[in-house]
């Protein structure tokens, strides 16, 4: 279309329609990026705070079965089975979280934990397996995407009308500034082209729950490694830690006497000792009395 007179409405624009629908569509898509980018940055939010909040559990489960079953045959089985939790279920993040809870595995290793050291009744490491449970259904539950992809879809459509109406909007400038005035508008153009595309891909990469540049792998493989350098040190009994050595409170605490309890002792065994010996006088004269009137 190179028509002259389509070009001089297009530059004079005295209805403001082609503004008016550059307005609406910038508007509509600042709305709908700002409210994505912020939910989906307090899910990643909360996905760093459960996965702690998990690992956080994970070793106080590790230190209480170290605590209850060490020395025991059944030791390395719960160490194993602590092992299995980690490598198959905390480490799983590509996998989807409703899968992951509504399936339970024929060997779930939190519940084979829970068997082996219980006997009739639930230990006391049910109550930390228990809250493991909920640390990882928080986490599941943070890992599991809220937004559709078909949201992105429209989000990535809304942006596609919205630099369809910047050639519209500059058409028939030519006609004023001459031709050198769509290089300037061209070079625009793209720097608004790549601002657009670079927000929708930071938005992406927060919508992707593992696998992106905002994710949480690497410091999952950071508290992780952590964890399993102890299983496998305490599986193989190469590492000694210190708590291991401390000797266990007594029951009653020892006494320690100071000079004045001491005296203060002395003089009250003296005090014993001369009551018994006034008693033991008055029993010997009342058995003589009663001799003597049985005589009579």
């Amino acid at each position: 279309m190179n028509d002259a007179g389509v070009f001089a409405v297009l530059s004079q624009d005295s209805s403001q329609f082609v503004q008016n629908f550059l307005t609406v569509t910038g508007l509509l898509f600042s709305i709908l990026v700002g409210q994505t980018y912020y939910f989906m940055y307090q899910q990643q939010e909360a996905i760093y705070y459960a996965l702690f909040n998990e690992v956080t559990e994970a070793k106080s489960l590790l230190e209480q079965v170290a605590l209850v079953c060490q020395g025991r045959s059944m030791y390395q089985n719960v160490l194993s089975s602590i092992s299995k939790y980690v490598q198959y279920d905390l480490k799983q993040l590509q996998a989807d979280p409703a899968v992951l809870l509504s399936s339970r595995p024929i060997d779930d290793p939190l519940e084979s934990i829970m068997y082996m050291t219980s006997v009739g009744v639930p230990s006391s490491v049910y109550e930390t397996v228990r809250s493991l449970r909920q640390a990882r259904a928080g986490r599941l539950g943070a890992l599991q995407r809220k937004l559709p992809y078909v949201h992105m879809l429209l989000l990535w459509l809304l942006a596609l009308i919205e630099l369809v109406s910047f050639p519209l909007l500059g058409a028939g400038t030519q006609t004023i500034g001459g031709y050198n005035i769509l290089t300037v508008e061209g070079c625009l153009f793209g720097v608004m082209v790549s601002g657009i595309v670079m927000t929708l891909r930071v938005v992406g990469e927060l919508w992707r729950p593992a696998g992106g540049a905002y994710n949480v792998d690497g410091v999952l493989g950071i508290m992780v490694r952590g964890l399993e350098e102890e299983l496998q040190a305490r599986q193989s009994g190469s590492a000694t830690y210190v708590a291991n050595k401390q000797q266990p409170s007594p029951q009653f605490d020892p006494i320690v006497l100071t000079s004045n309890d001491s005296t203060k002792a002395t003089d009250s065994t003296q005090i014993k000792h001369q009551g018994f010996s006034f008693s033991f006088v008055l029993f010997t004269v009342f058995k003589q009395v009663m001799k003597y009137f049985r005589r009579i």
